[in-house]
């Protein structure tokens, strides 16, 4: 399994103190069966509960890791951004760093990115999520499928393995957590081969999930807006 082609994994992480180590230990573990040359690197955006301390302690004990902090809690688009615009390798690979995947799945991911594939992009089989929080998910995903007439089944699956070069071609520019669509339809726009695969999904051991609050939803549904009088309106993809 040597010697194959160089990734770069990355998680964005908001106060997951409880979780964030052993996403790296996972991490290391399996990229080290998959290639020689590989980087695992966290975004610390702007967390308030002693991830950075966590973070900062392990980069004395792990030479393929490296950390970039926002002094402030910039938004999830942000922290992606941060992430792939400091992923060196080959592939990109990223998962939220909650603990909610599986990391060892990526031998999966890893597998079938064939010469005719561009991105392979994870589908969670069984959600493991508060009933409602299921049932929003799939009211956005189908909402956001139809405006943006996006073919992919699960927009917001946060489990992706992606060429690098594919960024040569699409840029994104969202701050918030539509950037997940925004990358989708652009990388479907482009022509980009995509392969979607099932993958486990589990509860959250630790913390919370910030994203169903009145601002934020609010915030989110302005943005998406806003991208989509940009993408489907005006056919703007710069």
């Amino acid at each position: 399994m040597k010697d194959r082609s160089s990734i770069s994994a990355f998680f964005p992480c908001l106060n997951e103190v409880n979780a964030i180590e052993n996403v790296v230990k996972v991490a290391i573990e399996t990229m080290s069966q998959l290639t020689d040359d590989y980087e695992v690197i966290v975004v610390n955006d702007g967390s308030t509960d002693g991830s950075k301390e966590v973070l900062s302690r392990m980069l004395g004990e792990y030479e393929n890791l490296k950390v970039i902090h926002h002094g402030i809690n910039r938004g999830y688009g942000a922290a992606l951004k941060s992430g792939f615009a400091n992923s060196t390798k080959d592939l990109i690979f990223y998962a939220d760093g909650d603990g909610q995947y599986d990391l060892r799945e990526l031998h999966v991911l890893y597998d079938l990115l064939g010469e005719e594939i561009d991105m392979v992009n994870g589908i969670r089989a069984n959600r493991s999520d508060p009933f409602y929080r299921i049932l929003a998910g799939r009211m956005y995903n189908i909402f956001v499928k139809i405006v943006f007439r996006i073919k992919l089944k699960e927009v917001d699956c946060n489990f992706r393995l992606i060429r690098k070069n594919v960024f040569d071609r699409i840029s994104i520019n969202s701050d918030t957590g539509v950037i997940c669509v925004e990358m989708v339809k652009k990388i479907e726009r482009a022509g980009y081969r995509i392969k979607q695969i099932p993958v486990h999904h589990y509860s959250r051991r630790h913390g919370s999930s910030r994203f169903f609050t009145t601002r934020r939803l609010i915030r989110v549904f302005y943005a998406l807006f806003k991208l989509w009088w940009k993408l489907v309106i005006r056919c703007d993809y710069s």
